[in-house]
């Protein structure tokens, strides 16, 4: 199992390479996006990640099904219904004029927050785990996740262009390693 890399790991800085489509859905791939999942489901804040954050520099990101759902009444057996969604070779098409600032964190960047600008809605193109392409429009978390994880694919950390960065202590930071182990 892959550890979620931090900020001074220099693959974060790199331009990640597209997935050629003839790999999509081999093993190699595909062992890839399961330690992407388990990496980020091993964090209780986790939302999404992207492939460079475990050390692979390719334009791979998956968002929890933590993303999808708008109540905190939902239950761990309901989200377990819902799958995580895979996009590879992703590309934001469309960014909403309308922007937020909204408080935002990485699992990259751990116990780091900052304030920054993002669209309100956007549009994504990529093609899920099958090699299936896909479009997807998002407001909210979701419109928030395309774009915060579109930035790690370029080599961007969210603390590039935030302001207002504050820091949580270390018990509030809720990764837990040993969810990583196999």
């Amino acid at each position: 199992m892959e550890n979620i890399v931090q900020t001074d790991n220099p693959v974060l800085r790199k331009t990640a390479k597209e997935v050629p489509l003839s790999e999509i859905g081999t093993p190699k791939i595909n062992k890839i996006i399961e330690e992407m999942k388990k990496a980020m489901d091993a964090c209780d804040d986790g939302v999404a990640i992207a492939a460079p954050q475990i050390g692979k520099s390719l334009q791979i990101f998956v968002v929890s099904p933590k993303a999808f759902i708008t109540s905190e009444e939902k239950s761990i057996e309901e989200l377990k219904k819902i799958k995580h969604s895979v996009f590879i070779n992703p590309k934001i098409k469309k960014l909403s004029v309308k922007t937020n600032i909204l408080d935002e964190g990485c699992l990259s960047v751990r116990g780091i927050f900052g304030k920054i600008k993002r669209a309100e809605k956007a549009t994504i193109e990529a093609y899920d785990e099958n090699g299936k392409k896909i479009t997807r429009g998002a407001s909210g978390l979701l419109a928030e996740v395309f774009q915060h994880e579109t930035d790690h694919l370029k080599g961007v950390l969210f603390t590039d262009t935030a302001v207002e960065l504050y820091q949580v202590p270390e018990k509030d930071k809720a990764c837990d390693d040993s969810k990583n182990e196999k």
